[in-house]
């Protein structure tokens, strides 16, 4: 069977709550918003439409995503998707597309203003006094940062 792999950047929308099926398989339900950013004329950026994507990760994948990804956190998310067809109570035939994760990582594009948009979870990082990352150190002898191998 043909798939047809994606790769969305967004950010959840809640936090993950890890689940197990009855036979202990570990499983995440996560909505994700995408939304569309352009320069408008005047060269400022616009917000656009935003559209939510249901992310379903399995086993170590999604033990992990409950451990380090909060609501807000900017993930992104690269896996299958496939759509899915269901009945609500009232007997109402609905489909939605979810997304099957091969892969979640945290979006490093916000990291260094450390705002909402950074997301959640235990990221560690070297900060100054005052909570800013600090800046690696370069060797005096070098133009490496100090730690890297001079190979």
């Amino acid at each position: 069977m043909n798939s047809t792999m994606l790769t969305i950047a967004g950010n959840l929308g809640d936090d993950p709550e890890l689940r197990h099926t009855p036979n202990g398989k570990a499983n995440v339900r996560m909505r994700v918003a995408v939304t569309e950013r352009r320069r408008d004329d005047g060269g400022e950026w616009v917000d656009g439409d935003t559209s939510w994507y249901t992310v379903i990760a399995w086993d170590t994948l999604a033990e992990n995503a409950t451990q380090t990804l909060s609501k807000g956190a900017r993930v992104i998310v690269h896996g299958r998707l496939a759509e899915r067809s269901y009945e609500t109570k009232d007997g109402e035939k609905r489909s939605e597309w979810e997304l099957t994760a091969d892969e979640i990582g945290q979006s490093l594009r916000a990291a260094a203003r450390g705002g909402a948009s950074a997301g959640g979870g235990d990221v560690s990082r070297k900060e100054t006094g005052n909570g800013t990352p600090r800046r690696p150190q370069r060797n005096n002898n070098s133009n490496r940062y100090a730690g890297a191998r001079n190979n």
